[in-house]
């Protein structure tokens, strides 16, 4: 079976874990540009946010405090710190949800057709889901045609780094964020950047504004995720400098330059409408120090760091630079700048510790990168170890991960930061005894299974 039918294989077996709800502020945040849009044709969220504060006062008293009780100055608008490119993304499912609830509504249904009741939130949550999927698609296609991994290596890859990192849990049990959003943009931009590169000379101006687009795009889904365009700019600097053709470089970066800027205008017009300015709340950008100080933290910290939540990306990035050495190519080297521009602007970020999240989640963007390491390090390894000593060695990172999403789900952890060792004791000795029941209650009563937990 090929490497897309096993990987088709497991989307399929982790459906049933999609979680159709909506509880945190950045999710609320996100979902509400479409009802909003869709519904009262504005950018003003007063309703969205009421209507998610009522259903749980206690547990978004913090969301009301910031979204609800304080307005942008400028426009006297509700504040929304979320950009609107997931909405965009999620849009076509969403329409197909209202479409079907007003079937289902003439049909007898006791289902409210209001743009936010139980119909379009599983719509959201299933297309994030989906497109979870596709963007692991990409990532597999590159490693395979772009990077010439073998389809073997390219499938054990994506399998561990899906099953191995938050990645699993965004796509399930919170697929609301813009996570996986993110990891489709970035892997569509990867992807189109690696086909007009080995397109050489044939490629045209229409191959590189297909890759701006995509840029565009990551930019829509969330601003920092427009630094990956370095990339294929960088890509077409080095490519100019090597080939002298400065011409043909100016023409394809135009057009990289000019879809980029044209697919931004939707979210630049929603800053325009909610600030007043073509730009972010201040209340986020000053948040931001561009030296970024904690640029080592986000890896290493004990308590935060990327590499504590998740090992296996300790490893994919020692492949990285495994590849770097063997390689030495221009494509591998892009690709290790544009993980280190992730790093920088994430330590560059007062929220840099994620607090009260599932891991490193502003990494799971990075995950294109992160997979061609790991299977330079897979391929490299495959030889002298073997493939099921391999694949069973990467399943060990998968229990990590699965029995950490387990403790962060009951509570059984400080949500806040990791505790070592007691959350490295709590994966032998609290989530073993607790699976049978968690797996019950998961499949009846997730409601119950929240408020039993711990």
């Amino acid at each position: 079976m090929s490497g897309r039918r096993w990987l088709a294989a497991v989307f399929v077996l982790t459906l049933p874990l999609v979680t159709p709800k909506i509880r945190g502020a950045d999710e609320i945040e996100y979902f509400s540009y479409l009802p909003s849009l869709v519904f009262d044709h504005d950018l003003d969220f007063g309703d969205e946010y009421r209507h998610f504060y009522a259903r749980d006062p206690e547990g978004l008293a913090g969301f009301k405090a910031t979204f609800l009780d304080r307005r942008e100055a400028a426009t006297g608008r509700h504040i929304n710190f979320g950009p609107i490119g997931s909405a965009l993304l999620w849009s076509p499912f969403y329409l197909l949800a209202h479409g079907g609830t007003l079937v289902a509504r003439a049909l007898g249904a006791e289902v409210a057709a209001d743009g936010m009741s139980w119909p379009y939130v599983a719509a959201v949550c299933w297309a994030s889901a989906l497109y979870g999927f596709l963007g692991l698609l990409l990532v597999h296609d590159a490693l395979v045609r772009g990077g010439g991994f073998s389809d073997g290596v390219a499938t054990l890859s994506v399998l561990a780094l899906w099953l191995g990192t938050p990645v699993l849990y965004y796509m399930t049990l919170a697929p609301a964020f813009a996570h996986t959003s993110s990891l489709f943009a970035v892997s569509l931009l990867i992807g189109l950047w690696l086909r007009a590169r080995a397109l050489g000379d044939r490629a045209r101006g229409r191959d590189f504004a297909l890759v701006g687009l995509a840029g565009g795009l990551c930019a829509l889904v969330r601003e920092q995720d427009g630094l990956f365009l370095a990339i294929p700019a960088l890509w077409l600097a080095y490519d100019a400098a090597r080939s002298r053709a400065w011409g043909r470089a100016l023409g394809r970066a135009a057009a990289l330059a000019a879809t980029a800027l044209v697919t931004v205008l939707p979210q630049l017009l929603a800053y325009r409408a909610l600030t007043g300015r073509f730009s972010p709340s201040r209340l986020v950008t000053r948040k931001v120090s561009y030296w970024s100080p904690h640029f080592l933290e986000v890896l290493f910290d004990p308590a935060h760091g990327l590499y504590a939540w998740t090992p296996l990306l300790l490893l994919a990035t020692a492949g990285l630079v495994l590849a770097l050495w063997q390689r030495r190519d221009a494509v591998t080297a892009l690709l290790a700048v544009g993980l280190l521009l992730q790093i920088w602007i994430n330590g560059a970020l007062e929220s840099w510790t994620q607090a009260g999240a599932f891991g490193s989640r502003r990494f799971v963007a990075a995950t294109p990168l992160f997979a061609w390491g790991l299977a330079a390090l897979v391929a490299a390894a495959r030889p002298s170890v073997g493939r099921l000593p391999l694949a069973a060695a990467l399943a060990l990172f998968a229990w990590w991960n699965v029995s950490l999403m387990v403790q962060f789900g009951l509570k059984l952890m400080d949500r806040q930061r990791l505790e070592w060792p007691k959350v490295a004791v709590n994966q032998f000795t609290e989530v073993p005894s607790r699976l049978g029941r968690v797996a019950v209650l998961f499949f009846t009563d997730r409601e119950r299974l929240v408020r039993e937990a711990p």
